[in-house]
């Protein structure tokens, strides 16, 4: 009789859901569902844009190096990179060079832009 005493006094609602769960003393929540559904709440800013924005430096990353292919550096007009979708103005770095030349990455792929309305496509060196 007291071990159900015992644990009726440890039933408390689910944070999520409100319903009963018992079980541990520092049960918070009925099931993994809502477990699930409770943290992806608090990690939800209420919008899209960095979801939007992520997409995006994964986009020009993916084109890019799918016009990189095994290359290490190529030329591109500009014009083809945008009918493929690729939005010059999102990167994740610039890497400015001794003769002044400003690159801008989508993480380890980047671009420098040319005359002519050319882009110069490289592949950041990994230095391990």
């Amino acid at each position: 009789m007291e071990l159900q005493t015992i644990l009726k006094k440890i039933r408390k609602p689910c944070a999520e859901c409100g319903e009963e769960c018992s079980g541990r003393a520092d049960k918070k929540f009925c099931s993994d569902s809502c477990r699930n559904s409770y943290h992806n709440k608090l990690k939800d800013d209420g919008s899209n844009y960095i979801r939007t924005v992520n997409y995006s430096l994964r986009k020009n990353r993916r084109i890019l190096m799918e016009l990189l292919m095994n290359q290490e550096t190529m030329r591109c007009l500009r014009s083809k990179l945008l009918d493929l979708g690729f939005e010059p103005g999102l990167f994740t770095s610039i890497y400015t060079n001794r003769r002044g030349e400003t690159y801008f990455y989508s993480y380890d792929f980047g671009y420098l832009a040319l005359e002519n309305d050319y882009f110069c496509l490289v592949r950041k060196k990994a230095y391990t």
